[in-house]
C-alpha cells in the first residue's frame, strides 16, 4: 500500500526517507512543493495530491510534513490515520516529535517504521506492542528500576466502562483490547487494559448532534483601495463553556503579501509579526469573560499596491479543562480482579484541532 515515506521540515528540506517495496525518487516530492507554494498557509496544503504515477498523502504535525507515496488507489483516511499513528509513536518514544529528536534517534526511527509496516501494509501500530519489540531510548532507566525493585507489576484487570449519551457517537474505532460484542449489546466498554498509555476509542460526533464552538471571534479587517494602511480589530470571547476557563489560547494568521508591518495593541498577551513570512501570532493565554481580549491597530501596506484579493484566515488554538463539548461523559468505572483499592479518576479536556475563522 505505502511505498515510501518522506519527512519534510518547515524549510522544505527532506531530512528523512524510508522505502518499503521499491525506492521512489525524491523528485516525486516536487508535486508536493508546488502544492505547498500555492497554499496560502502551511495547513492548507491538500492532504491528497495526485501525480502521473503516484498519489501523495500527507499530514502536518509539529511543523513537519509526513508525506506517504502511494501507487494505487487506497482510502485516504486509512493512510492519514497511519501517519498520525507514526507521529504519536515518535512522540511517545522520544517525548517530542521534532526534527532534532528524529535525527538523534534515527536508528530507532527506522526500526519503528520497519515494524509498523510490513511490505507497505500496517502491521504493529500500537505503542504498547512496539515497546515489546523495540525498547525506547530510556529503557535503561526501566531496567534499573526493575533490578532495584521499584517497578510495580500490575496484574491484568477487567474494567467495564459505562458512557453517557452513546447515541452521540458516530464512526467509532476501538482499541483491540475492547470486547466489541458487549459494546454492541449493552453500550458498555469492557476491556483488559494493556500496560502504559493507550487510546481506548476514537469517535466523531454525528451531524445530527450540533456541538457549540466554545470560542467566538469578532473581527473587522479592512483594506481600502489606494490606501497605504489597513485596519485591524480582533476580539475573542467564550461561549457556552459552563463556567470553565478557556486557556492556552493562541491566534495565528498569514497576512497578505502586501502587508509590510503591523502596529497593533493587545489588551492582554503578546503578539509578533514576521515581515518576511507575514505570519502574525498572538499569544492570548486565558480568556476573562469580564474583560475580553482584543488586538487592535493598523497595518502598513506597500505604496501603490492594489487591495488584497481576500482577507486573512485566523487559526485558533485553545484548551478547556474538565469539559467535553461533545457531551459524552463516563458514567461509571468498575475494576475487578485487584486485591488493592484502586484510585479511579476521570479527566476531561477539550482541545482545538483545526479551528479556522475566515474574515
Amino acid at each position: 500500500m505505502i511505498h515510501s515515506l518522506f519527512l519534510i521540515n518547515a524549510s522544505g528540506d527532506i531530512f528523512l526517507e524510508k522505502h518499503w517495496k521499491s525506492v521512489v525518487s525524491r523528485s516525486v516530492c516536487d508535486y508536493f512543493f508546488e502544492a505547498q507554494e500555492r497554499a496560502s498557509e502551511p495547513e492548507n496544503v491538500p492532504p491528497v495530491i495526485p501525480t502521473p504515477h503516484h498519489y501523495l498523502i500527507s499530514v502536518l504535525r509539529h511543523r513537519i510534513y509526513f508525506v506517504a507515496v502511494i501507487q494505487s488507489e487506497v482510502p485516504p483516511l486509512f493512510v492519514i490515520e497511519f501517519l498520525h499513528r507514526v507521529v504519536d509513536t515518535f512522540q511517545d518514544y522520544f517525548g517530542v516529535c521534532t526534527e532534532a529528536a528524529i535525527k538523534d534517534n534515527v536508528v530507532v526511527v527506522y526500526e519503528l517504521l520497519e515494524e509498523m509496516l510490513d511490505n507497505g501494509f500496517p502491521l504493529a501500530t500500537e505503542s504498547n506492542i512496539l515497546k515489546e519489540l523495540i525498547k525506547p531510548p530510556t529503557i535503561l532507566r526501566t531496567m534499573v528500576n526493575t533490578i532495584t525493585g521499584l517497578l510495580m507489576l500490575l496484574p491484568l484487570r477487567h474494567s467495564p466502562l459505562r458512557t453517557r449519551n452513546p447515541r452521540l457517537l458516530d464512526d467509532v474505532s476501538f482499541h483491540p483490547c475492547v470486547r466489541f460484542k458487549r459494546w454492541e449489546a449493552e453500550r458498555i466498554l469492557s476491556f483488559i487494559p494493556p500496560d502504559g498509555n493507550f487510546r481506548l476509542l476514537s469517535y466523531h460526533v454525528s451531524s445530527q448532534n450540533l456541538v457549540a464552538i466554545p470560542v467566538y471571534v469578532k473581527h473587522n479587517i479592512t483594506f481600502r483601495e489606494g490606501s497605504s494602511q489597513g485596519r485591524f480589530d480582533l476580539t475573542l470571547g467564550p461561549k457556552q463553556t459552563m463556567g470553565k476557563v478557556v486557556e492556552s489560547v493562541l491566534v495565528s494568521s498569514q497576512l497578505p503579501r502586501g502587508v509590510l508591518n503591523a502596529n497593533l495593541n493587545p489588551s492582554q498577551g503578546t503578539y509578533t509579526f514576521d515581515p518576511v513570512t507575514k505570519l502574525l501570532s498572538w499569544d492570548v493565554g486565558k480568556i476573562n469573560p469580564q474583560k475580553l481580549p482584543s488586538l487592535k491597530g493598523t497595518m502598513s501596506l506597500q505604496a501603490g499596491a492594489s487591495k488584497p484579493d481576500e482577507n486573512p484566515t485566523f487559526n485558533i488554538q485553545f484548551k478547556i479543562q474538565q469539559m467535553a463539548i461533545s457531551g459524552l461523559k463516563v458514567n461509571r468505572l468498575d475494576m475487578y480482579g485487584e486485591k488493592y483499592k484502586p484510585f479511579k479518576g476521570i479527566k476531561y479536556m477539550t482541545k482545538a484541532g483545526k479551528f479556522q475563522v475566515r474574515t
